[in-house]
C-alpha cells in the first residue's frame, strides 16, 4: 500500500490564473498572493499567464478553457464575492463555486478555488493579505501540490 503526496515544486511548470476584475482592491491582493507563491516555489515568472475576467461569474468558462488547452500544469481561479442587500450573492457565489468544480472534476490538471465569499469587504481583505492569510497564496500551494499527484498519478 503506497501513500503520496504532492511536492510544491514549480520547476518546469506553467500555471493560468484566471482572476475576477470585480472587487479588485481584493483580487489584485490574491494575484499578488498566488504569483509569489508560484514564484517561491519554482515556478518562473514567464510561465504565470493571467487572465483577467468581469467577474466571479466568468471565472469557470475561462478556467475551463485554460485547463482544457493544454498548455498548463494547473489554473488558479481567483475571485471575490462580498454579499449585498440582495440575494445576487448566493446566485453568483454559488454559481462560481458550482462551475470552477465541474472544471476541476472534468479536467486533466487541478482547478485551486481561490474565491472569497465574505459578508464584509473587511473580511475580504484580512483573508486578500491582511491577518487571515492570503487565500490567493493558498490556492497556489493547492495547485502545486495536486499537480505533482496529477503527475504521480500519471507514471
Amino acid at each position: 500500500m503506497g501513500v503520496f503526496t504532492g511536492r510544491l515544486s514549480g520547476e518546469g511548470k506553467r500555471f493560468a490564473i484566471v482572476v475576477s476584475r470585480f472587487n479588485e482592491l481584493v483580487t489584485e491582493r490574491l494575484l499578488a498572493g498566488a504569483r509569489a507563491c508560484l514564484v517561491q516555489h519554482g515556478v518562473r515568472e514567464d510561465d504565470i499567464d493571467t487572465y483577467w475576467v468581469p467577474g466571479a461569474w466568468e471565472l469557470p468558462p475561462v478556467a475551463r478553457r485554460a485547463a482544457q488547452s493544454g498548455r498548463y500544469d494547473g489554473v488558479i481561479a481567483l475571485g471575490c464575492v462580498i454579499r449585498g442587500e440582495t440575494p445576487h450573492f448566493d446566485y453568483v457565489a454559488g454559481e462560481a463555486s458550482k462551475g470552477l468544480a465541474s472544471v476541476a472534476l472534468s479536467s486533466d490538471v487541478p482547478v485551486a478555488f481561490g474565491v472569497l465569499t465574505t459578508d464584509t469587504p473587511d473580511q475580504a481583505l484580512a483573508r486578500a493579505g491582511g491577518k487571515n492569510g492570503n487565500k490567493g497564496w493558498d490556492a497556489a500551494m493547492s495547485a502545486l501540490e495536486v499537480s505533482d499527484l496529477y503527475r504521480q498519478l500519471e507514471s
